[in-house]
């Protein structure tokens, strides 16, 4: 059976990193059978990053990579009916999302206004995690944050880059139904990875106040959420 390895849950959500919910998602909506084993330690993962799986012989790292694993060896394909067109925008949407992720990040880990929440959030959940332990990982991201350029960021100009992320997302995004119809596609899975991560999360960050009052956005991702936590 495939094993996918990937970040602990918080707050109702299967997995606190949006790559890894992204990939929870599309295995749960092609309902292919899998273990969920989550874990805190990345240090032995493809590349030291999750999520991956473990899929007999091989070892696939990177969330796309491994959506592209599942869909070529197993026939479980989301997106097989799509254009070019709309394949290419899946990527760029893609794109954006990475863009996304490190401004989600340091909302959680960097801002001081919204770490204290978070760390307790995580203390609370996960009773093995300590102070130490999360003060280490948090000087750790603080590093990763400087190197990718959005630790260098004042919050504010930090969160005006997020935000417009998200109205990028927010116009794609339908008042009914899924981005390219009424079937999810790989790019459902991907925007419910990261959305899912601001919307559950009763933290008020200024992403979470911008998806709260964005209907589309959260009402694609509890139609997704609905469908994946079946």
């Amino acid at each position: 059976m495939l094993i996918l390895f990937s970040y602990p849950e918080l707050f109702g959500v299967a997995d606190n990193n949006g790559y890894g919910l992204k990939v929870f998602a599309y295995l749960k909506i092609v309902r292919l059978a899998f273990e969920h084993r989550h874990i805190f330690d990345a240090s032995t993962a493809p590349r030291g990053q999750l999520p991956y799986i473990v899929d007999g012989d091989e070892v696939v790292g990177d969330s796309d990579a491994i959506i592209a694993h599942v869909a070529r060896r197993h026939g479980a394909d989301l997106d097989s009916g799509l254009s070019a067109a709309q394949r290419q925008l899946g990527l760029m949407l893609r794109r954006t999302l990475d863009d996304l992720y490190w401004v989600m990040s340091y909302s959680r880990w960097k801002d001081e206004a919204f770490w204290p929440a978070f760390c307790a959030a995580l203390l609370a959940q996960h009773p093995s995690l300590t102070v130490e332990g999360l003060e280490k990982a948090r000087s750790f991201n603080a590093n990763r944050y400087y190197f990718q350029g959005i630790g260098r960021f004042e919050p504010h100009d930090a969160y005006a880059r997020g935000l417009a992320d998200l109205e990028a997302i927010a116009n794609l995004v339908p008042e009914k139904g899924f981005l390219f119809g009424e079937r999810p596609t790989s790019a459902d899975a991907a925007v419910y990875g990261f959305i899912a991560n601001i919307y559950f999360y009763p933290i008020e960050t200024p992403l979470r106040r911008y998806v709260m009052e964005h209907p589309h956005l959260s009402r694609h991702c509890e139609d997704m959420h609905a469908l994946v936590m079946l």
